[in-house]
C-alpha cells in the first residue's frame, strides 16, 4: 500500500507543478481549452493543493500536506494582493488565515507526543 500511496503522490506533484508552472498548458491537455483571467490563479491554488497532497502521500504525513498547503497558499495569495489586480474583499482575511494556520501547525509537530492509552498506568 505504501508503493501505491508514493505512486499516487508523484502523479499529484506532478499534475500540481504543472498547473503552477503552466496552467493554461495544464487546462489544455486535461480538459482541450484554455485558462483566461481569473481561472489562472484558481487553477494554481488548485496546483498548490494538489502538490500539496501528493507531498503528503509520499512522506505518509498528513500534517506535512495541509502544513505546505497553508504556507503556499499564503504565500501565492499575498502576492495576488500585492503584485495584480486580483483583489476580492476576502482576499486580505484568507491570507491571514492560512499565515496563521501556517504558524499555529508548526507547534503541534514539535510538541512532545503523548503517552498512548495503553501505556498509562491505571490506578
Amino acid at each position: 500500500m505504501k508503493k501505491l500511496l508514493i505512486f499516487a503522490g508523484l502523479g499529484e506533484i506532478a499534475a500540481g507543478m504543472l498547473l503552477l508552472i503552466a496552467p493554461s498548458l495544464g487546462a489544455r491537455l486535461l480538459l482541450g481549452a484554455e485558462l483566461t483571467g481569473v481561472a489562472i490563479p484558481v487553477a494554481r491554488v488548485a496546483g498548490i493543493a494538489l502538490l500539496s497532497l501528493g507531498l503528503g502521500c509520499c512522506s505518509g504525513s498528513v500534517w506535512l500536506a495541509i502544513w505546505i498547503y497553508t504556507t503556499l497558499a499564503a504565500l501565492y495569495l499575498a502576492y495576488l494582493g500585492v503584485a495584480t489586480e486580483w483583489t476580492g474583499i476576502l482576499l486580505w482575511p484568507a491570507v491571514a488565515a492560512h499565515a496563521a494556520l501556517t504558524v499555529f501547525l508548526i507547534k503541534p509537530q514539535n510538541a512532545p507526543s503523548p503517552r498512548p492509552a495503553s501505556t498509562i498506568p491505571l490506578v
